[in-house]
């Protein structure tokens, strides 16, 4: 399992119009193969900034399959037109959880 880590710098005032977006696109990564899980977190320093936990089975899911599909297309335009700037994407593992 890898997790996806995306810090989105959102325009002002528009964290809950991206969060609508996101409750929208919910079933979008539900029948995404490989899908685990996904968090939304607002970044308490930058409150116009939120970070994305997405939990997948690998990288490949989330880059070869998720990216290059339907419901990606659909998953930005429920929620671009809220981004301020590009979004800034790293893949982790997990080594250690307590």
């Amino acid at each position: 399992m890898i997790t996806e880590v995306v810090e989105i710098p959102l325009k002002a005032g528009m964290v809950e119009q991206f969060v609508a977006g996101v409750e929208r696109s919910r079933s979008l990564f539900e029948e995404s193969p490989g899908f685990i899980a996904f968090e939304v977190h607002r970044v308490i320093e930058h409150p116009s900034t939120v970070m994305l936990l997405i939990q997948w089975e690998s990288v490949a899911h989330h880059m070869d399959m998720f990216r290059n599909s339907p419901q990606y297309t659909a998953w930005r335009a429920n929620v671009g037109e809220y981004f301020a700037e590009a979004p800034r994407l790293l893949h982790t593992q997990t080594l250690v959880s307590y």
